[in-house]
């Protein structure tokens, strides 16, 4: 666990409310971007960071000593976010939003063809990870923004390595497969 989880999570299960909000406050900020990225909306991504430390601190019973805290959340975390997204699927009349961060392009002062594409770009990486199964956009948004290493990415998924870096291999393989348009448009 990371520095002084370990304390704090056994003063939350004896009760100590106090305590299980420095779990929240230490971790908070890392479970909101990885909700906002597998969400792709900061109101679902706070809908799903509430309820992500809502069922931690029901479920703290069930957390193991030996594992790490962040991990254990982080797969809480996904599985609030996949719910989400499976309920949000179930109703086609509400479109999905997709907000992504911007890309940022190293200049000075960027042209407006540079913001342009800067913009294209952007917003083809937001549709591509859209475009993802949920399994699929965790793996990939753990890996290449998190950088989380691959054991930790199938504790959070609940995978074995080996279909951990199948998951990851195939992110990766769609995401390059839906940019290969714009990557052959900036270099012709």
């Amino acid at each position: 666990m990371a520095g002084g989880d370990e304390a704090f999570v056994e003063r939350a299960r004896q009760g100590d409310r106090e305590a299980f909000r420095a779990l929240v406050e230490r971790h908070g900020r890392s479970v909101f971007r990885q909700a906002f990225r597998l969400t792709g909306n900061e109101g679902d991504a706070e809908d799903v960071v509430q309820e992500t430390f809502l069922k931690a601190y029901r479920k703290l019973h069930h957390f193991e000593s030996r594992a790490n805290f962040a991990t254990w959340l982080y797969r809480i975390a996904a599985n609030c976010a996949y719910d989400l997204l499976r309920a949000r699927a179930r109703r086609p009349e509400d479109p999905i939003e997709v907000e992504g961060e911007p890309l940022r392009i190293a200049a000075t002062t960027p042209s407006p063809e540079r913001l342009a594409v800067a913009e294209e770009v952007r917003r083809r990486v937001a549709v591509a990870l859209a475009r993802l199964t949920p399994a699929e956009r965790t793996a990939f948004v753990l890996r290449h923004h998190e950088g989380r290493s691959i054991a930790e990415i199938g504790a959070a998924l609940g995978l074995d390595t080996s279909a951990t870096k199948h998951s990851v291999f195939r992110a990766v393989r769609k995401m390059r497969e839906a940019l290969q348009p714009l990557a052959e448009g900036v270099s012709g």
